[in-house]
């Protein structure tokens, strides 16, 4: 009898834990569903019920200058963090991989702290900083402050694929001539590209959405897609703002699966 109900008992709380993951889903994910459904809208005021189905928001956003500026000012900073992080990202994770030097659990904490500190306290911090040095808010501020966020999860995802490269493969190009350099560029860096190319789109990924910590360091009268949407929603709540939210979520959602699958498929051939 006790066992019969203490499998009840399982069954129920098994039960209560699926509704509740069902019910935090869909507190997560429902704002979503409805800026997207709502950008569809064609009615000029966003809301239930629809009256019918139209793209005219999006052509909207592609005649409206101020959100192109916007846009493209976060397709420069997003590329070119990218590539600065992934370039720094290899280096250092080949430097806290494959070499021993004195405090290298110093520098791996510091290079993994942004990632443990909270946006807010790191865009306060180094807008502080600034002003302390008197430096002005600039497009270098904020792509340094990018690179600052982003640069810990290529470092992550990169060397979790390094430590997973056994050393015997460098180790053999070496013997048959090869310098390092040569090894790393004909050995590694090809086993390495699943990894380079997942964190090239997540940095791209973490700089284009971004809107806590640019609010505070980009430059005057400069905004970013993210903060043209805070912007844009100071005045009212428009089906031109669900469509440019929409576009981010497809952006920012799509990159990283893309990237994941690309990976997968890379990891895949390389067997």
């Amino acid at each position: 009898m006790r066992a019969a109900r203490a499998t009840a008992e399982g069954v129920w709380g098994w039960r209560a834990v699926k509704a509740a993951s069902v019910l935090v889903y869909i507190f997560m994910f429902a704002p979503i569903a409805v800026t997207m459904l709502l950008s569809f809208n064609a009615s000029e005021f966003g809301g239930f019920p629809i009256k019918g189905f139209s793209l005219r928001w999006f052509g909207v956003l592609f005649h409206n200058d101020i959100v192109l500026a916007a846009a493209q000012l976060s397709l420069e900073i997003g590329a070119i963090t990218a590539i600065i992080c992934t370039i720094l990202g290899i280096l250092a994770a080949l430097a806290l991989v494959r070499y021993e030097f004195p405090g290298k659990e110093w520098v791996n904490a510091l290079m993994i702290a942004p990632v443990l500190i909270p946006e807010t306290v790191l865009a306060v911090g180094l807008l502080l900083f600034l002003h302390w040095l008197h430096q002005p808010r600039t497009f270098l501020l904020l792509l340094m402050g990018h690179v600052m966020m982003s640069l810990p999860y290529v470092v992550l995802v990169v060397q979790a694929r390094l430590i997973g490269i056994k050393r015997v493969y460098e180790e053999a190009a070496l013997s048959l001539g090869a310098n390092r350099f040569q090894a790393f560029r004909e050995v590694t860096l090809p086993l390495l590209m699943p990894a380079v190319l997942a964190g090239i789109l997540l940095a791209f990924t973490i700089s284009f959405d971004n809107v806590t910590a640019t609010l505070f360091w980009r430059p005057p009268g400069k905004e970013t897609l993210p903060t043209q949407i805070y912007s844009m929603l100071h005045t009212s709540i428009s089906p031109e703002i669900n469509a440019l939210g929409t576009l981010m979520i497809i952006i920012t959602v799509g990159l990283p699966l893309l990237g994941g699958a690309l990976a997968r498929a890379l990891a895949r051939s390389q067997r």
